[in-house]
């Protein structure tokens, strides 16, 4: 592209887009970058079960999920919270309902139908103009003359851009263009970027399972549990849930709700040890009175099952972590069910992970997340230092940043003098 172009957005995913098209409606042209063949691919994927936009709780418990972060998250929440995205995506004609959970979900549960109202609606003009999108263009940095280069199936292509919005995800998934190759070509800039780890992660456990346990249970749930932990520096946290064994560990809801303390742990320790009830609803004493009850000549087992209900996993779990010694004295043996120690040693690798923590640091963005040693250049997504739960609460602040950061660029084209006419350029 010879004439320089108004806007360059990288990264067709929901803040990307977002970012495209509010700078669409600011009357911008707008040209959309991805390495990708067709846009929104991760998108696609995080529906495929259910695709769960945002959450209804309160603006401040909601804030709260985000932990270090909860303040500059906050403050994109204010401008665009749960509220104001189900507004948006009724705009596009999709419905959306709350589920028990307080989740929020499109009536279809899945994300292609409003993907592809999405995409529809954007290229087609407004205010004149329509986004244009540049599918395999893959991001490699800048050039001497501070032009975007891009590989694509053609060979190299160099693009001049007023603006630019960074929105190229984090490092989880990278088969999805989320690879995290973007953090040294910001670095060498000198941006400050926290290392890209795996957040909402599964985990191995120390020494590996047995190979009974894990050619027998390996993708079986541990269903109606309780995950405790306590951390080095004194964090508790305690919650029922489920969660599976791996080959490898565990992963499963409950232990990515616990992903981003026990990965800390890790760090900081070498190794964190998590306490599992295998039976969450029975006081300690019942326990102790059932595992104590006379048995007679039934197997240890047998006597689980019929007394405690226990078998499969959870039986298999026990004989995985105690002795014979320990599984014969019925002290030791109540006391585990309660509170089973699993001790992790790594977590699993980035690209497995649903979701990625660490990235562009708030600290070295303005309020509208233009970078200030990069004047023009803008951030959204997770691609910036945050991480939280599952829950919508990932895809909230993708489109909520995104959203940030398109303002901030429409507003920065306007100062620069391309307002009117200007910001609709070649």
């Amino acid at each position: 592209m010879n004439t320089p172009i108004p806007v360059a957005v990288i990264g067709a995913g929901p803040a990307g887009l977002m970012a495209a098209q509010v700078l669409q409606d600011a009357g911008a042209t707008v040209h959309v970058f991805d390495a990708m063949p067709s846009a929104g691919r991760k998108f696609l994927l995080a529906g495929k079960g259910g695709l769960n936009l945002t959450h209804s709780e309160p603006i401040d418990l909601f804030a709260g999920r985000y932990g270090e972060r909860r303040e500059a998250i906050t403050r994109l929440l204010r401008d665009f919270d749960s509220a104001a995205l189900c507004a948006w995506v009724a705009k596009l004609g999709i419905s959306t309902f709350v589920g028990s959970s307080g989740r929020v979900f499109p009536q279809e549960m899945k994300a292609a139908p409003l993907l592809r109202a999405w995409l529809l609606r954007m290229r087609q003009p407004a205010k004149g103009v329509a986004v244009q999108f540049h599918m395999r263009h893959r991001w490699t940095g800048w050039d001497a003359e501070q032009a975007l280069v891009f590989d694509t199936p053609q060979g190299p292509v160099r693009v001049q851009a007023r603006a630019v919005v960074l929105a190229l995800g984090g490092g989880s998934w990278a088969r999805l263009g989320s690879n995290g190759a973007w953090v040294p070509l910001l670095m060498e800039k000198g941006v400050a970027v926290a290392p890209l780890l795996p957040s909402n992660c599964g985990f191995e456990v120390q020494n590996g399972w047995s190979t009974h346990f894990r050619e027998r249970f390996a993708g079986q749930p541990f269903k109606s549990v309780a995950l405790a932990l306590t951390t080095s520096n004194g964090v508790h946290w305690h919650r029922k849930g489920e969660f599976v064994a791996t080959v490898h560990g565990v992963e499963g809801s409950l232990v990515y709700a616990a992903s981003a303390l026990l990965r800390n742990e890790i760090m900081h320790s070498g190794s964190a040890t998590m306490f599992l009830d295998l039976l969450p609803d029975w006081s300690p004493e019942r326990v102790f009175q059932e595992v104590s009850h006379p048995r007679g000549s039934r197997s240890l087992s047998s006597h689980l099952k019929s007394r405690l209900h226990l078998d499969g996993i959870k039986s298999a779990l026990l004989h995985e972590v105690l002795s014979s010694e320990q599984r014969q004295d019925a002290q030791q043996l109540s006391a585990a069910m309660k509170a089973l120690p699993l001790t992790l040693q790594a977590p699993r690798p980035l690209d497995e992970a649903i979701s990625s923590a660490g990235g562009v640091l708030f600290e070295v963005l303005s309020d509208d997340l233009m970078l200030e040693q990069m004047p023009g250049v803008f951030c959204a997504g997770e691609m910036l230092d945050w991480e939280a739960p599952t829950g919508g609460y990932l895809l909230q602040v993708c489109f909520s940043s995104g959203r940030k950061a398109g303002l901030g660029a429409a507003h920065w084209l306007r100062e620069q003098g391309l307002c009117g006419d200007g910001l609709s350029g070649s």
